[in-house]
């Protein structure tokens, strides 16, 4: 749960940071690809989970958060947060920074003892659900940029 929070938590304040330090200059290159990078990665992690959750062999735990499955899903839900990080010139990025990666933390960890005791109960149920939760929000991350969504 540790190792989650500090993946989101990590990630949802490096993004804004690098957003804010990249400055204006590029943020018409950032917003133009940010949703496409966020829906083909949240659509490929998405995917496998679907597929793996059709497969009966025993997975060890320990295999869903190696470090190649976390930099994805990490950088794939905060990649937005990069562009956001522009607007925060006239914000005092450090206290900003700091709430976004400290919320994200503890609700990331929070979210995975919860989904642990569901995923015991349920297995295959929930990483299926997971999996489409995934590409929901890549599809979600996409029509949002797109105009299609409000």
């Amino acid at each position: 749960a540790l190792l989650c929070g500090a993946y989101f938590g990590g990630f949802q304040a490096l993004m804004p940071a690098l957003g804010y330090l990249l400055g204006s200059q590029f943020e018409s290159m950032i917003t133009q690809i940010d949703h496409w990078i966020a829906f083909v990665l949240l659509g490929i992690i998405g995917s496998s989970m679907i597929k793996e959750s059709r497969e009966d062999e025993e997975e060890e735990v320990s295999a869903s958060f190696d470090v190649k499955t976390m930099l994805a899903l990490a950088v794939a839900t905060s990649i937005d947060a990069l562009a956001v990080g522009v607007t925060f010139a006239f914000l005092h990025i450090v206290w900003a920074v700091t709430f976004i990666g400290c919320t994200t933390f503890v609700l990331s960890a929070v979210g995975v003892k919860v989904g642990n005791i569901f995923g015991m109960k349920y297995k295959s149920r929930a990483e299926l659900a997971g999996g489409v939760i995934l590409i929901l929000m890549g599809v979600k991350i996409l029509l949002e940029h797109l105009g299609f969504l409000g």
